[in-house]
């Protein structure tokens, strides 16, 4: 398989990537999350692997936005614990420091250390794994991101594990194009993603009063655990939102028949996917 990601190699896209999909043969590095989802759609790449939420950060807004615009389905989730090393080119003293580039999210997964290091300033960066070659380069700055990327790059690690928390973990989702879905992806860590326990889906409710609240109770009419709401703006129609909406189920009839009621009551619906629910795994082997 060929898998793109956002970010280069060394970032936490490639090692979610070497977790979901072992034997892959290709890493396709994209600066971008559009050239992401553009390469799983006309066919360059067989899968793309994204983060979509982190557990101190938040949601990555950007990539709901893309797996609604693009016909792509989620075909299975990840869990990584996320370890952040402050890294500089060999021989740089932390005192020397006054620059430290990252990925924003990355950036906002570390506010406990730039309050440590008030004289550090944070400096938004395409990608964790970037940064760290650019700071290896540079000279004089430091750059937040793996200790596969140091190792990747040649960088030295000044300081490790600096994450506000050690429970921080970011969600990835393996997406594939809708005319290549199927159940049977080669290496994926995942023996049966068809008959999966969980779903993804985005949908619109009609603009009247009760309209979400309608909506919402016909995840608890069929005994189905709702475990995350996300609204986002329409694009081009100012004050309409979409909502996302993972929920959890033990009987696909169930899924099914909310599925069904949904579409009678909303705008519109969209599955983005039917997967196994993820849970956290041993760190990779430094």
């Amino acid at each position: 398989m060929r898998i793109a990601i956002q970010g280069e190699r060394g970032s936490f896209s490639h090692q979610a990537a070497l977790r979901l999909v072992p034997d892959f043969a290709e890493l396709q590095a994209c600066s971008l999350s559009p050239e992401v989802f553009a390469r799983v759609v006309d066919g360059r790449a067989d899968a793309a692997v994204i983060p979509i939420e982190n557990s101190l950060a938040g949601s990555v807004l950007e990539h709901y936005d893309l797996l609604l615009a693009h016909p792509v389905h989620i075909e299975a989730e990840l869990l990584l614990r996320i370890r952040h090393q402050l890294i500089a080119a060999p021989g740089t003293s932390l005192d020397a420091v006054r620059e430290v580039f990252s990925h924003p999210v990355a950036l906002a997964q570390c506010r406990n250390f730039f309050v440590a290091y008030p004289a550090l300033r944070a400096m938004p960066f395409y990608d964790t794994a970037g940064s760290a070659a650019h700071a290896v380069v540079t000279g004089g700055i430091a750059a937040i991101a793996s200790e596969q990327a140091a190792a990747e790059y040649g960088g030295e690690i000044l300081a490790a594990g600096i994450e506000d928390h050690t429970e921080n973990y970011t969600r990835f989702l393996l997406v594939r194009a809708d005319a290549t879905a199927s159940p049977d992806v080669p290496g994926v860590v995942q023996s049966d993603v068809a008959a999966g326990n969980k779903v993804s889906l985005a949908f619109a409710v009609q603009n009247k009063p009760g309209a979400l609240v309608e909506a919402l109770a016909v995840f608890a009419r069929h005994g189905l655990n709702l475990s995350r709401l996300e609204s986002r703006p329409v694009p081009g129609t100012p004050w309409e939102y979409v909502f996302y909406a993972d929920y959890r189920f033990t009987t696909p009839t169930a899924a099914l028949l909310a599925l069904g009621e949904l579409r009678a009551l909303c705008s519109f619906v969209k599955e983005l996917g039917r997967y196994m629910t993820a849970v956290p795994g041993p760190e990779l082997p430094r």
